[in-house]
């Protein structure tokens, strides 16, 4: 699966530990996945959410992911957060009601993301979202920051079987062991993700070296779960070794929504993708010098200078430097040997503007 070679001299630590998700490997030495994360950008618009999946299949992701909201199950009149924002709902409860697919309207965007070979995921914020989805087939779970420390639902995703992706970005390390703790518990297949739940995150709050801390400390593999509106904390992460990517995605900035500000366009996607493949290859692909040098040896000769006859010279006389130019190409005797040969003599005749020989200086 690995099409890129063994990815080596990464900070984050080589390991055994990889998951599978689907027919993906995915953890050390293995090419970064990346997700692309819909989430509420669709509006409630199926026929928008349709669009997304054509839009990141074109971008070259392997995953597209969306989140499952049921209302009744998850919220309440009480819910505050970005209550007033949507002008249509009078409440938070109202915004996730209107975001709702049926089941049938998942499946059928579950076998869409499929027919574009994208692995379908999304996050369920309940143990009914758990309950639509498990009927999917879907290969992973991903569990939002918010939903870390909520161990029922995290211990009714680790019954299903399935591998589990971990965004950490409200939680204590305390909480976090507590999570993991429950996931070795129950042989799961894990992941963790950094994410800072700052909307959109700015780079003094990205986190890279918590990322690498989680590496360190649990042993497993990690990525970026990324919210700072711009493609630079992927590229970083998949660098410092991350060995999965999700980041926000919109069509445009014009779009509407309080997640817009926090995303990526499908365009920027598309460089995301083409600037994190190209950063691997790099990694896999180690460079010696030595042979680098000789195979372009031809190219040093275009580019190289060499040491010039400055006038007619006779042989018997000691060369001074103002005897010697330095000019391309370096088919003569190389520049760097100028203070060797200030005060040798002049072994045969030459022609002002004639090359010196190396052979004849040796």
């Amino acid at each position: 699966m690995n099409m890129m070679g063994t990815i080596e001299n990464s900070p984050v630590h080589s390991t055994e530990e990889t998951i599978l998700i689907d027919n993906r490997y995915v953890g050390s030495g293995h090419p970064c996945f990346i997700i692309a994360e819909i989430a509420q950008a669709h509006e409630g618009s199926l026929g928008m959410a349709h669009a997304y999946i054509d839009a990141v299949a074109e971008a070259g992701v392997d995953a597209v992911k969306f989140q499952t909201h049921i209302a009744d199950a998850e919220s309440s009149d009480h819910e505050q957060f970005r209550s007033g924002y949507f002008p249509q709902d009078k409440n938070r409860y109202a915004y996730w009601k209107r975001m709702e697919f049926s089941a049938q309207e998942w499946a059928g965007l579950a076998a869409h993301a499929r027919e574009r070979e994208l692995i379908f995921l999304s996050t369920p914020f309940s143990h009914e979202a758990v309950e639509l989805l498990d009927k999917l087939d879907m290969p992973a779970w991903k569990i939002g920051s918010g939903e870390v420390d909520n161990l029922p639902l995290l211990q009714c995703l680790i019954d299903t079987g399935r591998p589990v992706l971990l965004s950490s970005g409200m939680s204590s390390w305390p909480e976090l062991d507590s999570a993991v703790d429950l996931l070795g518990a129950g042989n799961s297949e894990y992941l963790l993700m950094q994410c800072t739940s700052s909307y959109p995150c700015p780079a003094e709050e990205t986190g890279l070296n918590v990322m690498l801390e989680m590496n360190r400390r649990y042993g497993c593999p990690v990525g970026l779960s990324d919210h700072s509106g711009t493609v630079y904390p992927g590229l970083a992460a998949a660098a410092l070794g991350g060995c999965c990517i999700e980041v926000h995605t919109v069509f445009s900035r014009e779009c509407f929504g309080p997640d817009v500000k926090s995303s990526i366009t499908t365009a920027e996607l598309g460089q995301l993708v083409a600037g994190i493949r190209f950063i691997q290859t790099a990694l896999a692909n180690p460079v010696d010098k030595n042979t680098a040098s000789v195979s372009r040896s031809e190219m040093k000769r275009l580019f190289g200078k060499s040491l010039v006859a400055a006038r007619d010279l006779t042989p018997g006389e000691r060369l001074s430097a103002s005897d010697l130019l330095i000019r391309k190409p370096g088919t003569g005797l190389p520049a760097r040997h100028l203070p060797d040969i200030i005060g040798r003599k002049i072994p045969r005749l030459y022609s002002r503007g004639e090359f010196l020989d190396a052979n004849d200086f040796r």
